[in-house]
């Protein structure tokens, strides 16, 4: 059965192939200018997820539903085994995937993964995630996205709206390329209690230690069950660090991948 996703690839068609799997509320455009800057030869496959931008925005939103749709795209693709790279959410994701199907998996790249979250703090994010954003114009949109993305520059901010934004045609007003109910889905998903990926795949976990996803305890969790397959590189910025600081991001995973 084919995949419902919509998936973008950066890079050489004939590249090392790199399946990159975004945050909750993202799409796999988000991938584009990092793909393009610090990836050179590899082949990035970025699907839109599960009620996300292109792809199909029907439930049900389970994690292992996002885990079969992703390898759905592997078999589309006729690819594996393959490294998975997963932020926030999609960190979530890669490692259900790997669970699923660990011999299409060759390495697991965790950027900040959102997995056994608290579950008291998931339910004010899920109840905050049941508000749309909405915007009277595309210049109020960009506002609040770079209020939302201290860090951004001009052209992160172009890109974030060009792919990340649609226009309603009942009322004219913006927003973001995602399910609101999906989303308080996943953060229910999110708050299901931590596993972690194969001790037998070698895994790569990059906690942001400006953010509260990643708690000591989920390091030493990780620890435990993973032994020597896992590294752990901590980095020191918020939640989005591939795009926060992606030369230093893109060190630590080329160093990984290679």
């Amino acid at each position: 059965m084919s995949s419902p996703l919509f998936v973008h690839e950066f890079g050489p068609a004939d590249g090392r192939p790199l399946l990159a799997l975004h945050g909750l509320t993202g799409h796999g455009a988000r991938w584009r200018r990092f793909a393009a800057t610090h990836l050179p030869g590899w082949r990035v496959i970025a699907p839109d997820l599960r009620g996300h931008g292109g792809s199909t925005w029907n439930p049900p939103w389970t994690l292992e539903t996002f885990a079969q749709d992703v390898l759905a795209v592997l078999d589309d693709l006729g690819l594996g085994p393959v490294p998975v790279m997963g932020h926030s959410f999609g960190g979530a994701i890669a490692v259900y995937l790997a669970r699923l199907a660990p011999d299409r998996i060759s390495k697991v790249i965790l950027a900040d993964p959102a997995i056994g979250l608290d579950p008291a703090e998931s339910l004010q994010d899920a109840e905050d995630a049941r508000t749309e954003d909405v915007y009277a114009t595309l210049d109020e949109a960009r506002a609040a996205q770079a209020e939302r993305w201290p860090f951004a520059s001009e052209e992160q901010l172009s890109d974030e709206l060009g792919d990340g934004m649609h226009q309603n045609t009942e009322d004219g007003t913006w927003r973001r390329r995602y399910s609101p109910a999906m989303g308080v889905t996943a953060w229910s998903e999110m708050a299901r209690p931590l596993v972690t990926p194969p001790a037998s795949i070698p895994t790569l976990l990059v906690p942001a230690k400006g953010a509260d996803f990643v708690t000591f305890e989920h390091i030493e969790a990780f620890r435990a069950a993973l032994g020597d397959s896992l590294t752990v590189r901590e980095m020191d910025c918020g939640h989005l660090v591939y795009l926060e600081h992606p030369e230093q991001y893109a060190g630590i995973l080329n160093a990984f991948l290679d």
